[in-house]
């Protein structure tokens, strides 16, 4: 007999807004809650089992006092079970008889400092109250890192364990929104805009390590004043591992806030020990990968992101080419004095140095590092902080264009992260500009016998059935991955691949083996189902002379220039 759901409900801060809180409650209970009197056997009862409370419960306010002040007298009653967390703040610590759990008045349920609440269902809820401890002693009012592994370590020694079904936190973990939806450019359900989430500093990431260890099915937080629900992420590694269940965090706004952002959410639940394994792992189709997991170079995870003020990243080599500009001045590039920058002299060619960045070096002589002497920089259409756009030697046609890192980085895999999101910027750039022409945008990647990364694009139409034709004829199996799924998840570094990224959000990858074909991505395009130019599969037989290299990348760079986001003020 399968599992009944459990009905539940999260709250975010109520901040002493008790009355409020339960009145909506019993407002949905009301709408939910349905009896069929037929009979006493068919009779069922659609309401809510509980209610998690997560970020301040208690409020500092006199209102707020004398408010509580009817429920702990017995005057007023929760309609519902409802479990709270701890203090995150010293001036609602006198509401806590101790950290320990206890009921401070009826229905109402202290859960503690930390630990895992287990139902009669089954149903378990990890927690931790407070904010992360900035110094020691820690107050009252924060946790430590010694609660973190209190908690982790029981759970995680047990042999069978496969996570938690709900983590009520008081604070956000950091990086959440890796690999998912931004919270900063979300619209909530009444279409306020978030706006006032600053990512770099929201959350810490003893939070998000906890959430990595304990793979709760749902996350709770408040404390932002926002309501954010992520993307579900996948706790394990696509190919790598075995399929385990997906986690969904949602953060939650204050009770009656101006903003009407919304701060109860309602969901069912069927415990995990309940569920069928099948059933459990199921899939979404909007599942991303882990947030708290980066790939390192030597394929190991490195779980954690740093926290605000943990250290400040080098900065970042800038290249000046003269490309033919006649108001150099009015350049992006050049507004950022002493931040750390290389210019190529219009007088000649050479690189004049200040405070370089430590770049991977190749093991030779590198056609397509920027600072080589071998780029040919008549060639070079656009250049960033990171990465640069250059016309394809050889080109299938005018506009079939390389993104580039200007260091010396041989995968999009193997990329930094402010590459990757200056990569992003260049790839939306050029579907732009396609589009504004009626054409397909395709990219391609081949990290095989290849030493620079070299993301190949081109305008096209529909091509997805001609490079899945083409590889079946050549005995590949390319396989068709989620679109919020990472690449790095999937080819940790020096992993060779074949990928194609399709302006659909649709990507296709094939993990090479041995003897792929070098010029496979230009024959699917040159074929007579795409391009119709078979001919000109073979970069090689294609190439035009200087003068012509010159006139296309002239004229490419000034068709691109409406959509080059470098020639931003």
């Amino acid at each position: 007999m399968e599992e009944k759901p459990l009905r539940v409900l999260a709250c975010g801060d109520v901040e002493g807004r008790i009355s409020a809180l339960f009145n909506r409650v019993n407002t949905i209970q009301k709408k939910s809650g349905e009896f069929d009197s037929k009979t006493a056997n068919d009779s069922i009862v659609f309401l809510f089992q509980l209610l998690l409370c997560v970020g301040d419960f208690f409020g500092t306010s006199q209102e707020a006092e004398a408010e509580w002040v009817a429920y702990k007298s017995g005057a007023k009653k929760a309609p519902i079970h409802t479990y709270i967390l701890g203090a995150a703040s010293q001036e609602t610590l006198k509401y806590f008889p101790s950290s320990d759990g206890c009921e401070l008045a009826d229905n109402i349920i202290y859960l503690g400092r930390r630990g895992v609440f287990t139902g009669a269902s089954g149903l378990q809820v990890a927690y931790v109250s407070g904010k992360e401890a900035q110094q020691e002693p820690a107050p009252a009012h924060c946790f430590t890192a010694k609660d973190l592994v209190s908690l982790i370590t029981p759970l995680v020694s047990n042999s069978k364990f496969k996570g938690v079904d709900i983590l009520l936190t008081s604070q956000w973990p950091r990086g959440v929104w890796q690999y998912g939806n931004n919270p900063a450019s979300l619209f909530d359900f009444r279409h306020y805009i978030i706006s006032d989430i600053n990512t770099k500093f929201c959350g810490v990431s003893s939070i998000g390590n906890l959430a990595e260890k304990l793979k709760p099915r749902y996350h709770f937080a408040g404390m932002e004043g926002v309501y954010y629900e992520r993307l579900p992420y996948r706790n394990h590694m696509v190919l790598q591992e075995n399929a385990q269940h997906v986690s969904r965090f949602i953060a939650l706004a204050t009770v009656n806030n101006p903003a009407k952002k919304k701060y109860l959410y309602a969901f069912n639940i069927v415990p995990m020990k309940s569920m069928e394994p099948v059933a459990l792992v199921k899939q979404p189709e909007d599942v991303t990968e882990n947030p708290y997991r980066r790939v390192m170079k030597d394929g190991r995870e490195e779980k954690l992101l740093p926290s605000a003020g943990a250290g400040e990243e080098e900065p970042a080599s800038q290249f000046f080419f003269d490309l033919g500009e006649k108001k150099p001045q009015h350049h992006r590039h050049q507004q950022h004095q002493g931040s750390g920058r290389k210019r190529l002299s219009e007088v000649d060619g050479s690189f004049q140095h200040k405070q370089p960045r430590k770049h991977p070096q190749p093991t030779g002589p590198c056609w397509f590092c920027l600072a080589s002497p071998e780029v040919e920089k008549h060639l070079v259409i656009s250049i960033g902080t990171h990465c640069y756009m250059a016309l394809a030697k050889g080109g299938l046609t005018p506009d079939h264009v390389l993104l580039l890192p200007i260091g010396h980085y041989q995968s999009v895999v193997e990329l930094p992260s402010e590459a990757i999101d200056e990569l992003q910027k260049y790839k939306s750039a050029v579907r732009n500009l396609y589009k504004s022409r009626g054409r397909r945008c395709i990219l391609f990647e081949r990290n095989y016998r290849s030493q620079h990364l070299q993301l190949q694009t081109c305008s096209t139409e529909d091509i997805k059935e001609a490079f899945m034709v083409q590889a079946q004829e050549q005995q590949m199996e390319l396989m068709e991955i989620p679109e919020h799924t990472d690449l790095k998840q999937i080819a940790p570094p020096g992993t060779p691949y074949f990928y194609v990224e399709l302006d659909t959000g649709e990507k296709l990858f094939y993990r090479i083996r041995k003897n792929f074909p070098l010029q496979f991505g230009r024959e699917v395009l040159a074929s007579e189902a795409v391009l119709n130019m078979p001919t000109r599969s073979d970069w090689r037989e294609c190439k035009n002379s200087r003068e012509e290299e010159e006139t296309l990348t002239k004229q490419f760079r000034t068709e691109f220039q409406p959509f080059d986001f470098t020639l931003e003020d």
